[in-house]
């Protein structure tokens, strides 16, 4: 029964993220986990992990964009799991979801391969759409549930501008 949560302390939802490839290299001017490890901005690393790339970075169009929604809400609803947010963005994806009865990289890891399913008859020939891994974060309450859903659906579209 790979996947399946063995704790009996469930969480209401899971935080899901993830980078499109070659977006955010270890060493970005950002700081980046790599390996789970913290890495500082560092110009070094960053030359270094882009001469290790296999293939051009990927950057998600509009329509890819959509895809990726539309995608994530049909897996969703084909495993019974509720999608409470979803927001595709130029370089990376944020899902909030509760499905429990799995471990969050497992779902993570579920809809990246099916993402890419959808995305690549677009782009013959590509091979990879997305990084390694990438984030996953219990939401154990119901306020916590609220400001990650507000977070996706609006609150990225106003970092810049808010205080």
């Amino acid at each position: 029964m790979t996947g399946l949560t063995l704790s009996t302390s469930e969480p209401i939802a899971y935080f899901l993220a993830w980078s499109s490839y070659g977006t955010w290299l270890p060493g970005d001017e950002r700081g980046s986990w790599h390996q789970g490890k913290w890495i500082p901005p560092s110009g070094l690393f960053r030359e270094m992990a882009r001469m290790e790339m296999k293939e051009t970075p990927f950057t998600l169009s509009g329509n890819d964009r959509d895809t990726v929604e539309a995608t994530v809400a049909r897996h969703c609803a084909i495993r019974g799991s509720l999608h409470h947010a979803v927001k595709a963005r130029t370089n990376h994806a944020h899902v909030i979801v509760t499905a429990s009865e799995y471990l969050p990289e497992t779902v993570r890891d579920q809809l990246k391969v099916w993402c890419t399913r959808t995305l690549k008859p677009s782009y013959p020939g590509r091979k990879r759409f997305w990084t390694e891994g990438g984030s996953c974060r219990w939401i154990n309450r119901t306020d916590d549930l609220i400001a990650a859903i507000q977070y996706v659906n609006e609150a990225q579209d106003r970092k810049d501008r808010d205080p």
